[in-house]
């Protein structure tokens, strides 16, 4: 299925951010970040994509009718900065009109929306939806933000199944509402489907942490490009950005003028880069166990022949599912047919774990590779592997 400028409208999300500026512009209008406040481009900009999410799919009128406990259910999160404390400290969580208070603040991390006589007219969405959350420092679900940390909690694809514009989507692309509305609701927290919207198949992948990427030559499970390629990818195929992404090997073709996501990319990397993994709490792993483990990552277990120098991945080689034990169905969707070794520093904060979220825990990782590479570690040899991972 090929995508040009004239079709590119999507079945799915993926990124998001809260915004700042004159929220009632349209997509041609300039973006509420400088270009080179990557920060910004990261929590606020939308590139545009109120053209998907109101005018297509009409988030807003859905958005309007949810309590913030709602939103909170399918993983929304709460900025506890934009609200002032004694806001904060009596809302109303039952009522949908706090939610609406709570767009007009920007406070809804992932979620730009204008507000005009308490009725929400203009929503969209950017890189920050997916790719923070916050430290329940208040309650949970809102907090202080955690900009790189996967959200999770977030249920994309409940949320697309209940927009109000879906059935007029599907109509348009010629796609059975029904059968598009139970994928999106079978995806679960934490998962989405960046590939759906290209070959109607449902295989969701977890989402990925945004931190730790410096020194990583590729950004993708599949390994398709770097950094600013995803970024691309996502803010125009997924989020709707008004934005041009053109990648021959998928067949995808789509340009906008003007275009609002390019100039962008540049300082959105860099904020990236500069999101560091978060380090292992103090006390949640066993010191003297992990360093048993590292002897056998460097050596028995070969986990390094992988995760190798510094970035605990030997990108830019790729790897078939077959060499690992992995499914096959993302990477066969992909442009390359193979899976990246995924980075595992700041691993502890983020399982389950493989790119399909099969592998709950880490110990599961480990005993997942100790048969199918028939490693023949022993039950405490698995458990120190298992501490030293959960270490870095």
């Amino acid at each position: 299925m090929r995508f040009t400028n004239t079709s590119w409208i999507l079945l799915g999300v993926s990124a998001v951010a809260m915004g700042c500026g004159d929220d009632k512009a349209s997509p041609g209008d300039r973006s509420p970040c400088a270009a080179n406040d990557g920060q910004c481009i990261f929590r606020h900009d939308t590139f545009g994509d109120e053209q998907l999410w109101t005018d297509t799919l009409k988030l807003h009128e859905l958005v309007q009718t949810l309590s913030p406990k709602a939103a909170l259910s399918v993983g929304l999160k709460v900025d506890a900065t934009a609200v002032p404390a004694e806001v904060l400290a009596t809302a109303d969580l039952d009522s949908p009109a706090t939610t609406v208070a709570l767009i007009e603040l920007n406070a809804v991390v992932g979620v730009r929306g204008t507000v005009v006589d308490g009725q929400i007219t203009r929503i969209g969405i950017t890189c920050a939806l997916c790719h923070s959350t916050v430290d329940n420092s208040v309650l949970p679900g809102v907090g202080n933000r955690l900009d790189g940390w996967p959200n999770r909690d977030l249920n994309p694809g409940a949320i697309m199944s209940l927009t109000p514009g879906l059935p007029g989507m599907t109509a348009k692309l010629g796609v059975d509402n029904a059968a598009a509305k139970a994928a999106l609701m079978s995806w679960g927290p934490g998962r989405y489907d960046a590939r759906f919207n290209q070959d109607t198949e449902s295989h969701p992948v977890l989402l990925p942490p945004a931190y730790g990427l410096r020194d990583v030559a590729l950004e993708t499970y599949t390994g398709e490009g770097p950094i600013s390629y995803w970024n691309a990818y996502v803010a125009v195929t997924q989020m709707g950005g008004h934005g041009n992404f053109v990648d021959e090997r998928l067949g995808i073709e789509i340009r906008h003028e003007p275009d609002r996501v390019t100039p962008m990319l540049p300082a959105l990397r860099d904020y990236q880069f500069s999101l560091q993994p978060p380090a292992p709490p103090a006390g949640s792993f066993d010191a003297v166990a992990a360093a048993r483990g590292k002897i056998l990552f460097d050596g028995q277990a070969r986990c390094s022949s992988c995760h190798a120098g510094s970035s605990l991945t030997d990108a830019p080689k790729l790897h078939a599912a077959s060499e690992t034990g992995m499914s096959p169905h993302e990477a066969r969707r992909s442009a390359t047919g193979m899976y990246r070794t995924t980075p595992l520093r700041g691993a502890w904060q983020h399982p389950p774990y493989f790119h399909d979220g099969s592998a709950k825990t880490m110990l599961n990782v480990v005993e997942h590779y100790n048969q199918a590479l028939n490693l023949s570690l022993t039950e405490p040899q698995r458990k120190d592997l298992e501490q030293y991972v959960l270490s870095l």
